[in-house]
């Protein structure tokens, strides 16, 4: 643990952001999951779950949460599969 008062805050921070972006990314892997899922099973609602993912990946992208060889490889791998 820090000494000094700043870093003290910083560390509380850390830990605020990083809960934070565990919830989006968590997200996000549950949004791939279900566009895939419907997408195999030729649901109806295939497309609107795929481009709800590719928003939540994009959201992730800007925020930094996702890199951005990663995230265009995820949509890429949605919009072909």
């Amino acid at each position: 643990m820090p000494n000094i008062k700043s870093q003290k805050k910083r560390v509380l921070t850390n830990e605020k952001s990083r809960v934070e972006n565990k919830a989006i990314r968590s997200e996000i892997r549950r949004a791939i999951k279900h566009a895939k899922h419907a997408k195999s099973e030729g649901a109806a609602d295939a497309q609107t779950k795929i481009t709800h993912a590719v928003c939540l990946i994009d959201k992730g992208l800007k925020k930094g949460i996702l890199k951005d060889n990663k995230a265009a490889r995820e949509k890429s791998r949605l919009m072909s599969a």
